[in-house]
């Protein structure tokens, strides 16, 4: 499906696309080098249709910057948990297009397969553009684990009807903890991996805290009200 008909979308035809998504998603080792990394996020208010995307791009392991890309776009797709990606993907696709250089790997700001049908935006995204991807989100939308250690990388897995699919994270003492999932072409482990090496005394890892510091400022330069404001750590 063309991103661009996601707006025609009633809920339960988007809740039916994601189910043909899901069939597509590959969890398994990716064998290939990480040399570039991307993060991504969005930002919008959700009683408005103006949605605003951002991607950048680092050198990796030592996440130097190399480029950052931007759209502002709008949509019509209702504000829906567990359907968010159909209101940014359009938007973060238009960004991806810009991109001269593409990464090795998209660490987006919500969930991978940590979603109740499997298919959150990192997941979406990375099925969509056949790219590896990691969700990595700020608050919980499926399963149940138990409370990590307060130590740095203390962990716990996360659980939905038996299943393992994603990772309670500590990335910062005295902090609640992240949630990472892979999205796409992506192990869990890897997936925990990337998000560790990312972090730079932060809650969340720099690919995605650029991106988010990134789409703030073009929403402010675009005058749109800051608040209230939606990113994926909502979803």
């Amino acid at each position: 499906m063309d991103p661009s008909a996601y707006e025609s979308l009633t809920a339960e035809q988007a809740i039916a696309y994601q189910h043909q998504l899901r069939k597509q998603i590959e969890i398994k080792p990716l064998n290939t080098p990480i040399k570039i990394i991307g993060g991504a996020d969005i930002s919008f208010n959700k009683f408005s249709e103006i949605v605003y995307a951002g991607i950048v791009l680092f050198k990796y392991p030592e996440l130097t910057l190399i480029n950052q890309v931007t759209a502002i776009c709008k949509t019509k797709f209702p504000y829906i948990s567990g359907l968010l990606a159909f209101r940014e993907v359009p938007a973060l696709l238009q960004a991806w297009e810009k991109l001269p250089v593409k990464p090795d790997v998209m660490v987006l700001d919500g969930q991978g397969i940590a979603h109740e049908r499997r298919t959150g935006i990192a997941t979406h995204f990375g099925v969509l553009t056949n790219t590896p991807s990691i969700g990595c989100a700020k608050s919980r939308l499926a399963g149940r684990y138990t409370e990590p250690g307060n130590e740095l990388f203390d962990q716990s897995p996360i659980y939905d009807k038996g299943e393992l699919i994603g990772i309670a994270l500590r990335s910062k003492k005295n902090c609640n903890p992240i949630y990472v999932s892979p999205g796409h072409h992506i192990s869990m482990e890897q997936s925990v991996e990337v998000i560790k090496n990312c972090i730079r005394g932060y809650r969340i890892p720099e690919p995605t805290r650029q991106a988010h510091l990134l789409v703030n400022k073009i929403r402010i330069a675009d005058g749109e009200n800051l608040n209230p404001q939606i990113s994926l750590f909502d979803q």
